[in-house]
């Protein structure tokens, strides 16, 4: 089993649209596409996926950071290996190349049913080294793949693409109050303060659970210096407006709140 979330708020609805999607039992090989921006909740989803199905399928792998490992030196070549490893339950597998892998993957699965997620892809080249086509693998398999670009998912053409949304008033104030008040729901004297907070975050799980966590056991009055530094600090300063430390995020969640400063300000973001 994965750890999905401390506070899994509004993810069982989401997973179980995806679950209607994947159609588990039945004999043909299904991939379906988990899209979405930066910090919406793709990876947590995928992985409560995960914990709901890979027992009912033959071998299962979930390779995570697709994007990051890629990046390092024979990175895809890594990712072939943990993948066979995972479905085979053996090493030993002598890749020299993107190209051996491909053709080990192939020969290796194409008679096998598998439950593959792929999470966070974001270039064409590492879905054609880890599952191009559909009869890389045996009949029954499914493939998760969670990405920011559905124009990926297109053109490998996936049998089916699901779009997360935001958290909805209700979802976004339990996630916000677990993370701020350790309840599911604000305590006395600060809802208003909560969805004052809520206005600037509008749904995005990550920062919900951020800048809940950055506002634990504070008074009314640092709340109230918080949001008033929130309400004066510039469109292009947006990422302060989540009232957390920027500077202590890892490298992946601070790409991840780029992202959503972008978004929220309706600008592109400059690499």
């Amino acid at each position: 089993m994965l750890d999905v979330a401390i506070y899994p708020v509004g993810i069982d609805l989401r997973v179980d649209h995806i679950y209607s999607l994947l159609s588990v039992g039945s004999d043909d090989v299904r991939i379906i596409g988990i899209w979405g921006m930066g910090g919406i909740g793709k990876t947590a989803i995928a992985k409560a996926v995960y914990n709901l199905i890979f027992h009912k399928i033959e071998s299962s792998s979930f390779l995570e950071n697709v994007s990051e490992v890629s990046q390092q030196r024979n990175g895809l070549v890594q990712l072939q290996g943990q993948l066979l490893l995972n479905i085979l339950m053996r090493s030993g597998f002598k890749i020299n190349n993107i190209a051996r892998g491909i053709n080990l993957i192939k020969e290796s699965l194409c008679y096998r049913r598998v439950l593959l997620i792929l999470d966070d892809v974001d270039e064409m080249d590492q879905l054609k080294a880890l599952a191009r086509e559909h009869n890389w693998f045996g009949p029954g398999s499914r493939i998760i793949i969670t990405t920011r670009d559905d124009h990926l998912l297109d053109v490998l053409q996936v049998d089916k693409k699901y779009k997360v949304k935001k958290l909805n008033h209700d979802e976004s104030l339990e996630l916000f109050s677990w993370d701020a008040f350790k309840s599911n729901h604000p305590i006395e004297g600060y809802v208003e303060l909560s969805n004052r907070v809520l206005h600037y975050i509008r749904g995005l799980p990550l920062a919900l659970e951020v800048s809940g966590s950055s506002l634990l056991d504070k008074r009314i009055s640092e709340w109230e210096t918080v949001l008033e530094k929130l309400e004066n600090i510039p469109p292009d300063k947006f990422k302060k407006k989540l009232g957390i430390s920027f500077d202590l995020l890892d490298d992946k969640n601070r790409d991840i709140f780029l992202d959503i400063a972008c978004f929220f300000v309706g600008k592109t973001r400059i690499m």
